[in-house]
């Protein structure tokens, strides 16, 4: 890019994991084919910008309202952003230049285990998955990443959890079992190992610094 002028850009992330638990899944296939070396521009239609506009603005104003986890605007959120996924989804459908799926078996482990790995999720369902055995699997993921599927798994959860601590008051037993885990006291034990503090000590220390600020 050699100039930008009068332009005015959004930004938006969300949890891949829980977006996938729903029925609209195959919406995150633009996202994937990115990955799998596909362009990362879309070119939505001039006459669609002011609707996909308009989803951002709501977006926005939800985003700002105090509330807790689960409740009514949780599920208008959610329902937001299907509509500018499958915004996203219609303009690359209408393109001539989709990427073809692919990418070899690291990358669909890895694919997968990023849509399930809030639920029970073992080495040998995506072993299953990707069509290879269980120790191919964790021998690919290893060599490529410095990181076993497990590792991935668990990267994932503590992610989620890291954003509920932070934007719920829910108790540290039901966030445990909301990113799959159904002993909280392996939860602890894990968070623990990887942040060095407990689920309710790091929440407390977060808002402590979010005071200070």
């Amino acid at each position: 890019m050699l100039e930008l002028r009068g332009s005015e850009g959004w930004g938006l992330s969300f949890c891949v994991p829980c977006f996938a638990a729903g029925n609209a899944a195959a919406l995150l296939a633009p996202i994937e084919r990115v990955r799998d070396g596909g362009s990362a521009v879309v070119h939505v239609p001039s006459a669609r910008h002011a609707f996909l506009e308009g989803l951002f603005r709501e977006l926005e104003e939800i985003g700002a309202v105090p509330r807790r986890s689960g409740d009514a605007l949780d599920a208008v959120q959610r329902s937001l952003l299907t509509l500018v996924l499958a915004e996203i989804d219609r303009a690359v459908s209408s393109s001539e230049s989709r990427a073809p799926r692919g990418g070899g078996v690291v990358v669909e482990s890895l694919r997968y285990i990023e849509r399930y790995c809030l639920r029970r999720l073992t080495l040998d369902e995506i072993a299953a998955a990707v069509g290879r055995t269980p120790t191919y699997v964790t021998t690919a993921l290893t060599q490529a990443t410095g990181r076993s599927a497990g590792d991935w798994i668990a990267s994932g959860r503590m992610a989620e959890a890291r954003r509920l601590l932070l934007h719920s008051d829910e108790m540290i037993d039901v966030i445990a079992e909301r990113v799959g885990y159904a002993d909280a006291t392996h939860f602890i034990r894990m968070f623990r190992r990887v942040h060095g503090a407990t689920p309710a000590a790091w929440r407390a220390s977060q808002a402590e610094a979010g005071r200070a600020e």
